[in-house]
């Protein structure tokens, strides 16, 4: 039977002028490829939108038509706001307009990159958490000092709006939506697709030093590699450097400086999202899934899966688990 439509999240691109054409990508690539072929189903209906009929994108790489007006934001239950990076340049009223009426009505609100000025110019992320690209801090800091800048984060979720830092952070929020919305197991098969890292945390920093080896390769892929392998036993920061041969202090500095995090951190948001998997794949027993991820006990499993996805570990078996078991 055909997938209705109808029924599926609707995730609006607004696109303006001198928009940047990689975050469109990136939100055409998450959103709005179909997937019916590879999970069954497809997770999102997914359409542009644009004030006129012909938009220059950024520095006149190309001319954007034949897409709907602004009348589709107002059907967008998901909207991703304009960004570009002439962040001087005030947004067309009309555009401020089609976000003020979406927020008001309960949207959720998506800016990559520069699209949080976007966000910022219609009001609605006055005393609000928010990230815009580390070369913008200063100018977003000036032009709305009510926001609450954080700059150096990958990406911020502070309730019905977000907001990503530039460039591949993204597809890091596009990933952390699908999460959101259809579990870990969907993530990792759109991540996968992608070719890229299924889960990063959004507090890990935006510029990650990676300085040119003039040493043998020091890449972590390995001991990443063999921790994901062995998340239920009881590892620790020591265990990981033992495995990779440094001393902790080393191995903290590397996981800094390629990841923009620490090794504990690192290792926590593995286990959460293999315990996600696990009540995904139908398990129901929460001390086996608190074991087999490592997580210990179910108090902890409880506090980390709350605290990474906003759900109990029954609210997420409800929302994400076996089709049979959320249907019955």
């Amino acid at each position: 039977m055909a997938q209705d439509s109808s029924q599926l999240h609707r995730v609006v691109v607004l696109v303006d002028a001198n928009s940047n054409p990689f975050e469109l990508g990136c939100a055409t690539e998450v959103f709005g490829l179909r997937r019916s072929a590879e999970l069954g189903r497809e997770l999102y209906d997914f359409t542009l939108c644009s004030a006129e009929p012909h938009t220059l994108m950024r520095d006149g790489f190309f001319t954007l038509s034949g897409v709907p007006g602004l009348e589709a934001a107002d059907s967008a239950d998901t909207l991703i706001v304009p960004n570009r990076p002439d962040v001087e340049v005030p947004r067309r009223p009309a555009v401020l307009d089609a976000v003020r009426r979406a927020h008001a009505r309960g949207a959720r609100l998506v800016g990559f990159c520069s699209g949080a000025f976007t966000l910022a110019e219609a009001g609605v992320l006055d005393g609000r958490r928010a990230t815009a690209h580390w070369q913008w801090a200063d100018a977003f800091r000036a032009r709305f000092p009510d926001v609450q800048l954080e700059p150096d984060v990958l990406f911020v979720d502070d309730g019905g709006i977000l907001t990503a830092a530039g460039s591949a952070a993204a597809l890091d929020l596009g990933l952390y939506l699908v999460r959101r919305d259809h579990g870990a197991e969907v993530a990792n098969a759109v991540s996968r697709r992608l070719v890229f890292a299924a889960h990063r945390d959004g507090g890990q920093r935006q510029f990650v030093e990676r300085p040119v080896p003039d040493a043998p390769d020091e890449s972590l892929a390995p001991v990443l590699e063999w921790a994901r392998e062995h998340l239920a036993e009881p590892l620790t920061v020591e265990t990981l450097a033992a495995r990779a041969a440094v001393s902790p202090a080393t191995l903290h500095r590397r996981f800094r400086a390629q990841l923009g995090t620490t090794p504990l951190a690192w290792l926590n948001g593995e286990r959460v999202a293999l315990a996600c998997r696990l009540i995904e794949r139908g398990e129901v027993r929460l001390d086996v899934v608190a074991r087999e991820s490592g997580l210990g006990t179910t108090a902890n499993l409880r506090a980390r899966l709350r605290r990474e996805t906003g759900l109990s570990p029954s609210a997420y078996r409800v929302r994400f688990g076996p089709e049979q078991e959320r249907l019955g």
